[in-house]
């Protein structure tokens, strides 16, 4: 069979549902400046650990969207990079695994010096997830069980989009789902690739501020406790190897640089 009868089979396939956007983070010139805020500087008695809180039964109801937070960022611009002198060309696309979280499939590539080879992708939606930051500077943290690790996770929350969902309305859902926060004030911190030599996942980082309790909770089958931290132990704790999760890291420091922790 030739490679013209190959594309042709190929394109007879299905389509795969997990799609992440291919994007590339640049600067525009006309982006606003950040607006600066003043600094609440912790208070006098500090906790030596972090105070997890004692969960309540609460009436489970959805927090519906409302239209009175504020984004005050713009949205980082994105867009895919093509280099001619190092991209592989896509000759075949075999579908092999398709799930209710993401897709599995094999390509045929062309490398760049003219030989062929095989890579296998992992297709997924993407995600959000939120540093939700008080203000006192203590921030909402979630323990659960990952089955990548076989043990329990601290991380900020997060959730998987439900395409074609908007990131921003995925951190604002689950923020309230997994802590039963609602937030007023909202800015994207970074989008960024955790995966990109096997995934083609995206995920979306937000600082949330102007915190108030809610009336939700978890999604049936979803089990964790939350816990308040400030950000000084938090970003101790990640020094220290005690949140390793990559995601939470990466927010974290993101959310003190933003808020000018480090240079006060």
């Amino acid at each position: 069979m030739n490679q013209d009868e190959d594309r042709e089979r190929d394109r007879e396939k299905p389509g795969l549902k997990h799609r992440a956007p291919r994007i590339r983070f640049t600067s525009r010139a006309d982006d606003p400046a950040p607006v600066a805020r003043p600094m609440v500087q912790r208070p006098t008695e500090q906790p030596s650990d972090y105070a997890p809180i004692v969960e309540q039964p609460v009436a489970r109801r959805r927090i519906e969207p409302t239209a009175h937070y504020e984004q005050v960022t713009e949205p980082l611009l994105v867009q895919r990079r093509v280099d001619p002198l190092l991209s592989e060309e896509v000759l075949a696309v075999d579908p092999r695994f398709i799930g209710r979280v993401f897709s599995v499939e094999v390509q045929d590539v062309r490398l760049p010096d003219g030989r062929q080879s095989k890579r296998e992708v992992v297709r997924h939606p993407g995600g959000a997830c939120v540093v939700a930051l008080d203000s006192d500077q203590y921030l909402y943290l979630v323990r659960q069980h990952r089955v990548g690790t076989g043990s329990t996770m601290r991380e900020i929350p997060a959730g998987k989009l439900d395409v074609p969902e908007d990131p921003l309305d995925c951190a604002r859902r689950e923020l309230a789902e997994e802590t039963s926060v609602i937030a007023e004030q909202w800015d994207l911190l970074t989008r960024y690739y955790p995966s990109p030599g096997y995934t083609d996942e995206v995920i979306s980082i937000y600082l949330a501020r102007g915190l108030s309790k809610g009336l939700t909770g978890p999604d049936d089958g979803e089990f964790l406790s939350v816990e308040r931290i400030h950000l000084s132990d938090a970003l101790r704790q990640i020094r220290e190897g005690l949140i390793t999760d990559g995601k939470t890291c990466l927010g974290i420091f993101m959310a003190a640089d933003y808020i000018g922790y480090f240079t006060r």
